[in-house]
């Protein structure tokens, strides 16, 4: 059988292809990631796929087709893939190791195997014994759940043309390798071929895909970014083994929104999906201390309220030393900013304290609308002086000083009218048409100035 061999090197941060070997990557810029592949092509063997438009065909005359979504059962999981699975599709779920994926995607099996679906699970880490002994644990009690311990792409898809199973799920993508080419198990080449082989397979028989992939140091799914060009959705798992929630995040979605979040809570018999994240974010909050501030964020469509916890005291380094900055949960170079706002236009001697900030639950928020809960919460530690227990604080800080408006302001609102709360200080712009929602007084805002001499 006569077979070509070809050598690329392949850059292992980016992925780029040279024909011959470079001290430096000329696309990222990094030096020494640049490894030989031998990819063996046989010419009698080759790929044929079959798509179903082989011709242009006029856009008015697609008809709209609304993909079939199917539940698992697990409300939060369905909630970040937009309603549920669609059937045929790739989906990554990446995280670090040991916070709970092969876990979730165990449970999911087993709660599709009850609807009557077929899973072929892919093991290339662990035996079947322990998946077994992880499955007694978690109560599973699949009956269409069948165990491949098998990393070679070949043998995977030949397997899977045999069962033809309605399900797939690969743990890990790292793992598999194809013997097309030489390079070694987790290298951007194999990983690419394992991703591409599986998405045409999921395509052409219909069959829905779950690759599990594993985090890089830099907080990427190792690749390392052609993954998340190939797959449909890509889904990270957040959290760390100092919490028992977790939190999976849609960051890619081909059909549905992103950003989305599910929160579930790890036990001691799986993940539990938490329906109302408000009042455990909230559950053990401090009542009269200062420097605690609660606002409301959104990711995706949902609001949920969280704390924002500040502490501000004098640094006991020498007088000239300038104060620390720590944030957890908020981005270091946007609290810098909110405290220079501080101190410009209210002539606070900040730069001699040392601040910290936190986001109760260890949750990660980038968006601005909580700039004015950090501000207050930073104010009120200063001044120590406790906020009232019955206000919720949202809507973000110019560097002027004014308080700019923000979206979904409807939802925000309505969320801490749930949950009990009597005042909300918001964007003045946002306070109108809110005006008739009952048991809520809500207090319009131009400026931080407005908001400080009001509670201070």
């Amino acid at each position: 059988m006569a077979k070509k061999e070809q050598i690329i090197y392949v850059c292992q941060n980016c992925g780029r292809h040279e024909k011959k070997w470079l001290g430096r990557c000329p696309e990222c810029g990094e030096f020494g990631t640049l490894t030989e592949e031998r990819i063996i092509a046989k010419e009698n063997k080759s790929r044929e796929f079959t798509f179903r438009q082989s011709e242009p065909i006029s856009y008015s005359e697609i008809e709209s087709w609304d993909n079939e979504r199917i539940q698992t059962g697990l409300e939060e999981f369905d909630r970040v893939l937009g309603s549920g699975i669609v059937k045929g599709s790739l989906v990554l779920i990446g995280g670090t190791p040991g916070i709970g994926k092969s876990t979730l995607t165990l449970q999911v099996a087993d709660r599709l195997t009850q609807r009557g679906e077929t899973v072929l699970y892919v093991s290339g880490e662990e035996s079947a014994e322990q998946i077994k002994m992880r499955g007694e644990r978690l109560k599973v009690t699949a009956e269409g759940l069948f165990i491949l311990c098998e990393t070679n792409l070949e043998n995977i898809l030949e397997q899977a043309e045999r069962m033809r199973p309605d399900y797939i799920i690969v743990d890990s993508i790292q793992t598999v390798y194809s013997s097309r080419l030489e390079s070694f198990p987790g290298s951007v080449g194999q990983v690419r071929e394992a991703a591409t082989s599986l998405m045409f397979h999921a395509k052409t028989k219909e069959t829905t895909c779950f690759l599990i992939g594993h985090v890089t140091k830099e907080g990427l799914i190792a690749g390392p970014k052609t993954l998340e060009h190939i797959v449909d959705t890509v889904l990270y798992f957040e959290g760390d083994s100092y919490h028992n929630h977790r939190i999976i995040r849609a960051v890619k979605n081909r059909f549905g929104a992103t950003n989305e979040i599910g929160v579930f809570e790890m036990t001691e018999f799986g993940l539990i999906p938490v329906p109302d994240p408000s009042r455990v974010f909230l559950q053990e909050k401090p009542e009269n201390v200062s420097g605690s501030a609660i606002t409301v964020c959104m990711e995706g469509t949902r609001p949920f309220l969280v704390e924002i916890q500040a502490l501000v005291t004098e640094t006991k380094e020498n007088f000239k030393a300038l104060g620390r900055r720590m944030t957890q949960g908020i981005d270091y170079n946007r609290a810098a900013l909110l405290t220079a706002v501080l101190e410009k236009r209210f002539q606070l001697p900040l730069f001699r304290e040392d601040i910290f900030i936190n986001v109760a639950g260890g949750l990660q928020i980038e968006e601005p609308a909580v700039d004015l809960a950090v501000l207050v919460a930073i104010f009120s530690s200063y001044r120590n002086i406790p906020l009232p227990s019955d206000t919720v604080f949202f809507g973000e800080v110019g560097l002027a000083g004014e308080i700019r408006s923000v979206s979904q302001a409807e939802a925000r609102v309505r969320e801490a009218q749930k949950l009990g709360f009597r005042y909300v200080v918001l964007p003045a712009y946002n306070k109108k048409g809110l005006e008739k929602l009952l048991g809520l007084r809500l207090i319009g805002v131009k400026t931080l100035k407005e908001v400080l001499d009001r509670f201070f």
